[in-house]
């Protein structure tokens, strides 16, 4: 039904995507990583390259297609079927990437951009440390600046892919101890070769396979040609990589979401109890159906939000609101399908439980839902106070609307 919003070149892409992950992604790889025999999936980033799919929105001299954010939201549904630790090795390229094509020199395009969407080479991004999680800018991993290069101390947490990543986007404080943390914090390009080391590799519920893990940098030397947009200038890096880290986690979680209702409602329509088949029964059906609604709803939500950042308009809220509203429907919805499957949807007989596992965490990495709260209601009272000369103003049909001795306030 959506194909009414898509263009002919959107929808071959998705059709694209839907053809690699129905044919070429062995379902065995997935068995492998959530039981953990897999480090990180490269041949799997690789096939996803050889087939022309990663940085789709990135311009074709650097081996991108020049497509746009529908278009990836339309591949990520697709790519999201496989769950949170594929999905996320699609997106990373793309997540990356944005810091490259927007912040990045020529020189930098070439070295890292152009090699990691041909899959030579695989990206990650240190964002989290030990000591923070939505507190990004209490970061206390430095970079001294000594002649050319600078001199990287620190540690971060929550590196997907740190076991397979060839490359690091790390952000470190270059400002002075009294500077302000918004002005006081760069990023860097950092290749494993110059002295990471990934010293933790984390247990995950989920999510698993992707090679998550903490990596320490301990006095890793950077070339100054590896700073990417302007010294101290890392909050403006930051904030523009907001934008393909949460809609890429809401493009990805429909696909998770969509996934699972699927087997629930198939399964729904070959179960029987009490002589009948369980679709038929109201506690069933209306499931089935909220499941859809509400998959519909943020699906139209991501491609709203995505127009909007294509457009060059500020999309801060809408792309809140969607990463919010895809991951928390996800979540809902595979507990649906959890519940209308009863007892067998617990077992690894399907694979509802291993997308419980996964969408458990779509709330909280790239910013907690309730993070996005904050911004969604910060942006949303800033726009309604903007408009306010422009719009009726219900206040003035109450019955009693002059009643100004009752308006307290204070």
């Amino acid at each position: 039904m959506f194909d009414v919003l898509l263009t002919e070149a959107q929808r071959a892409v998705r059709d694209e995507a839907r053809r690699f992950v129905r044919d070429s992604v062995d379902p065995q790889l997935l068995r492998d990583m959530d039981a953990e025999r897999v480090e990180y999936p490269r041949e799997y980033v690789q096939g996803l390259a050889r087939a022309k799919l990663l940085g789709l929105r990135f311009p074709k001299q650097y081996g991108g297609r020049g497509l746009d954010w529908t278009a990836e939201l339309a591949a990520l549904e697709e790519v999201g079927v496989l769950g949170t630790a594929l999905g996320c090795a699609y997106s990373m390229p793309s997540i990356v990437g944005e810091a490259l094509v927007r912040f990045g020199t020529e020189d930098q395009k070439q070295r890292y951009l152009v090699p990691i969407l041909r899959g030579e080479m695989v990206s990650a991004e240190g964002l989290t440390e030990p000591r923070g999680g939505s507190d990004f800018f209490g970061a206390t991993t430095t970079a001294r600046r000594d002649g050319d290069t600078f001199v990287l101390n620190g540690q971060k947490r929550f590196v997907v892919g740190a076991m397979g990543a060839d490359v690091f986007l790390i952000y470190a404080r270059t400002g002075d101890e009294g500077a302000k943390a918004h002005q006081a914090i760069s990023a860097f390009l950092v290749e494993r070769s110059m002295g990471v080391e990934v010293k933790h590799v984390y247990g995950l519920m989920g999510t698993r396979g992707g090679g998550t893990g903490r990596i320490l940098l301990r006095d890793v030397r950077v070339p100054r040609e590896n700073l990417v947009g302007e010294l101290h200038g890392g909050y403006d890096v930051f904030n523009r990589m907001m934008v393909p880290e949460r809609l890429t986690s809401a493009g990805g979680a429909i696909g998770m979401g969509r996934a699972v209702l699927e087997v629930a409602t198939r399964y729904a329509h070959k179960r029987k109890a009490f002589g009948r088949y369980i679709r038929d029964f109201q506690g069933v059906s209306f499931r089935i159906a909220e499941s859809a609604a509400r998959t519909d709803a943020a699906r139209a939500l991501c491609y709203v939000a995505g127009r909007t950042v294509d457009a060059g308009l500020d999309g801060r809220r809408l792309v809140s609101e969607a990463k919010k509203v895809a991951t928390e429907a996800a979540w809902a919805t595979v507990n649906d399908a959890m519940q209308i499957m009863g007892g067998i949807g617990y077992t690894d007989v399907f694979p509802v439980e291993r997308m419980l596992r996964d969408v458990r965490l779509a709330m909280i990495w790239t910013g907690t839902n309730e993070i996005m709260n904050l911004l969604v209601q910060h942006e949303y009272a800033k726009e309604l106070m903007a408009r306010s000369s422009t719009v009726r103003d219900v206040e003035r049909d109450a019955t009693h609307a002059d009643a100004v001795d009752e308006k307290v306030y204070e």
